[in-house]
């Protein structure tokens, strides 16, 4: 070993094959085979994006339209893409399943609009010269063993401009409210003992503003519900965090 990418490349094979969710060894073929029923009652599954997005472009916190740069990390069928790329925006949109990136491309074709999907684990991806207004990540964060959030922000600092935006929708931790329905909020040394990372990990609000204490906090909330029939999506066990750099 020679590298800090060495040594984080090391560290990912302290969690059991099953577990990863985040490289070729084990992620692709898992998220493969997850989103190859289109049919199965994932709430995301559906075709709206997510209700923070749309609340924060509402009332002038997310500025979005013609010239406005994004890249999506951990883009699925390209939900959100989508409807950024209808704002009027330049959408990059990675996802490790080359499954998910087609569904996606599909979608944008229905939509008529533009999405540059690629299929791309997002450590291994060359991010382009010039940076994004916008990074969001809508599920990808909470899927990295601990390690990779040095990864993750060595990620963000290369690809989102001075002034530009990073938005996230993670899993939340348990509180005297809510439940923690969508991961686990087990220490980081015991995820490596176990060498798992449940379903996912459970993130608390001073967990993420240490994560991303470097970026200035806009709002950083639990996601609103979302109403049936309604044409965003929202579930009260993800944050909702939105930063500006």
């Amino acid at each position: 070993m020679h590298t800090v990418d060495d040594v984080l490349a090391l560290m990912d094979l302290l969690f059991a094959e099953r577990a990863d969710r985040w490289t070729d060894r084990g992620g692709a073929d898992f998220w493969d085979g997850f989103y190859a029923d289109r049919d199965r009652p994932v709430p995301f599954f559906r075709w709206a994006p997510d209700e923070s997005l749309v609340a924060w472009a509402a009332d002038g916190r997310l500025p979005l339209g013609p010239g406005t740069r994004v890249l999506e990390l951990g883009c699925g069928p390209g939900r959100n893409a989508v409807w950024l790329a209808q704002q009027g925006c330049a959408v990059d949109a990675l996802d490790l399943s080359a499954t998910a990136v087609a569904w996606g491309r599909e979608r944008a074709a229905e939509a008529g609009v533009d999405v540059r999907f690629a299929r791309a684990d997002i450590f291994r991806w060359q991010p382009p010269a010039e940076p994004y207004d916008l990074v969001y990540d809508s599920g990808c964060f909470h899927h990295l063993p601990p390690h990779r959030r040095v990864s993750y922000r060595a990620l963000l600092e290369r690809t989102v401009r001075p002034g530009g935006r990073f938005g996230i929708a993670c899993f939340a931790a348990a509180d005297d409210g809510h439940d923690d329905r969508g991961g686990t909020g087990a220490d980081d040394v015991d995820l490596y003992r176990e060498g798992g990372l449940g379903g996912g990990l459970a993130y608390a609000a001073d967990d993420l503003r240490r994560a991303f204490g470097w970026l200035d906090e806009v709002e950083l909330r639990r996601m609103r519900p979302a109403v049936d029939g309604g044409d965003a999506f929202g579930e009260d066990f993800l944050w909702a965090g939105l930063f500006r750099r």
